[in-house]
């Protein structure tokens, strides 16, 4: 029975450890949010200028 138990506690105990490093891998830090906070609002801007500049450009064609 006791060789059952230390295989219980060990990986038990590989298991916590194995929590504690996922969580300091997971951690996002605020540095990383605001970058993709900036990287998404350049995407936005470049995306609503090039949409307004293909529409003028379209507007301006004379079809007839």
């Amino acid at each position: 029975m006791s060789d059952f138990k230390q295989y219980i506690q060990y990986y038990w105990i590989r298991f916590t450890s194995s929590l504690e490093v996922d969580r300091e891998r997971g951690e996002v830090s605020a540095t990383t949010v605001v970058m993709a906070a900036a990287l998404i609002a350049l995407a936005i801007a470049v995306g609503a200028t090039l949409s307004t500049r293909i529409k003028d450009k379209a507007n301006r064609l004379n079809l007839g």
